[in-house]
């Protein structure tokens, strides 16, 4: 690797960074430029998921006073995410590419739907959900699929735990995003953690990942946690879209 091609993976990591504390997708950013400076797929993907690792752990820290008073959600659903996280990475490097990746997009839009329909649908269903607000069996179950998906590729399984979440719990759209980054941050951890043991790790690139990553997730929580909740909605259905877009054209 140059030293400009070193330069540009911290930069994408400055990009992602921030792009996971507010949505989520940073993948996005880091993946195709790993791939860019010459690292086959798999390697880039397994290195990119230990290097964002910090700047996730970042942005929830940006993010701390709104975790305040959701220590209860977070034991509930961790054990959900570190799951799925375990079995997508098992996924990654046992399955064809084609046998998961082809459902990426449908999931993605889903999301994006539930994003977008979230305020009807939380006055719609009200009067359904339990006294305690915890989402039930459905959140659980939600969280690890996304788990599931994170722990395989990563990109946009913050927009999908957002529209999860929105759906079933009726919580301000900052202290959901808030939730989702410490969910998000310890599937990339686990599955970047096995990753160590089942396959090659491009040590150098976690490292500069990890060194852009952490002042990308403190940008992305000072900017994140000013947006209204109508904007921060918005932000994610646009990078949903790009997902959506680059997915398509690989």
């Amino acid at each position: 690797m140059t030293v400009w091609e070193a330069i540009a993976v911290v930069i994408a990591g400055v990009f992602a960074g921030g792009i996971n504390t507010v949505v989520g997708s940073g993948t996005l950013v880091t993946f195709p430029v790993l791939l860019a400076v010459g690292y086959p797929p798999v390697v880039a993907n397994v290195s990119n998921s230990l290097g964002l690792v910090p700047g996730s752990l970042s942005g929830a820290w940006g993010y701390r006073e709104e975790l305040k008073g959701q220590s209860g959600r977070i034991k509930r659903l961790l054990p959900a995410s570190i799951l799925g996280g375990v079995i997508g990475a098992i996924l990654l490097v046992t399955l064809p590419d084609k046998a998961f990746t082809a459902i990426v997009p449908v999931l993605i839009v889903i999301a994006l739907v539930l994003v977008v329909i979230q305020p009807w649908l939380n006055r719609k269903l009200s009067h359904r959900r339990n006294d305690d607000n915890d989402g039930g069996v459905l959140l659980w179950f939600g969280v690890f699929a996304a788990g599931v998906y994170g722990g395989y590729f990563g990109a946009a399984q913050g927009v999908l735990v957002m529209g999860i979440m929105g759906v079933l719990v009726s919580e301000h759209l900052q202290r959901m995003n808030a939730l989702k980054n410490v969910l998000t941050a310890f599937v990339n951890l686990v599955a970047g953690v096995l990753f160590i043991f089942i396959a090659d790790v491009a040590w150098l690139v976690v490292l500069l990942l990890a060194v852009g990553s952490v002042v990308g997730g403190q940008i992305g929580a000072k900017i994140g946690r000013k947006l209204p909740p109508a904007v921060l909605r918005g932000v994610i259905v646009v990078v949903g879209v790009a997902a959506i877009v680059q997915l398509l054209m690989k």
